[in-house]
């Protein structure tokens, strides 16, 4: 273990969060295989070492900070990209199922890749839209927590992300710098999709000290049948009064 991993582990520590050799070392295997598959296709503008474990595999597990997930069977990562958080929300707590949904294959290409080298499993890589996911039997109103890390505004994510989320389950928005306007202006989305703001945790990134918010926002009933709509409509007419 070098210096680098040593850190994460420390860091996690302070927070409850212990990982053993088998997890430091899968932690380090995505490091390689994001750096190596970043100069084909573009995944990540973070590729130094020290900025990835910080930026991409920190940031990501910090949700664990704020939500206990240990009571997490299932989690969804709407839009996630090259796999935050949900690839190190898995490595740290391998009980978890899984499902990542992208809307663009080769992300997901590259995801199974990953997910083959670490040897995780129960992990579950759809190519597809959220809206058209959030309709389907299996995937609706199924999981305990459903997480966006910064892929769009907080009105629009709601209708990405809320359709997922069981009743009296979560949604954890993974947001950077002060969320409130955000936050005001998603109001009538979290009344027509079903969901409550139960907190906001705003935190700094070690080192950087960059600003961090997470958004828990519960869902108190199933989602009406009207959302979400189709594909394409949440980003051009948001849901805002």
């Amino acid at each position: 273990m070098d210096d680098i991993q040593q850190q994460l582990q420390v860091r996690l520590k302070e927070h409850g969060l212990e990982l053993d050799e088998r997890q430091l070392e899968q932690f380090e295997l995505y490091f390689q295989e994001l750096v190596s598959w970043n100069e084909k296709m573009n995944l990540t503008g973070i590729t130094e070492r020290e900025q990835v474990y910080t930026k991409h595999f920190y940031d990501s597990v910090s949700l664990a900070f704020y939500s206990d997930m240990n009571k997490v069977e299932k989690l969804a990562d709407i839009g996630s990209g090259a796999g935050f958080p949900g690839i190190p929300l898995k490595i740290c707590f391998p009980h978890m199922k899984l499902t990542i949904i992208d809307s663009l294959n080769k992300r997901i290409g590259f995801l199974q890749h990953v997910v083959d080298t670490l040897g995780l499993t129960e992990v579950e890589l759809i190519h597809g839209r959220a809206e058209e996911l959030g309709r389907k039997e299996g995937y609706r109103d199924s999981y305990d927590l459903v997480t966006a890390r910064a892929v769009a505004k907080l009105a629009v994510l709601n209708e990405f992300c809320l359709p997922f989320v069981r009743k009296g389950g979560m949604f954890a928005a993974m947001k950077g710098g002060d969320p409130r306007e955000e936050m005001k202006e998603a109001e009538f989305s979290f009344n027509q999709l079903r969901g409550r703001v139960k907190a906001v945790h705003p935190f700094q990134l070690p080192v950087e000290e960059s600003a961090r918010h997470i958004i828990l926002i519960q869902k108190f009933d199933k989602t009406p049948h009207k959302y979400p709509r189709k594909p394409g409509t949440p980003l051009k007419t948001p849901l805002v009064q």
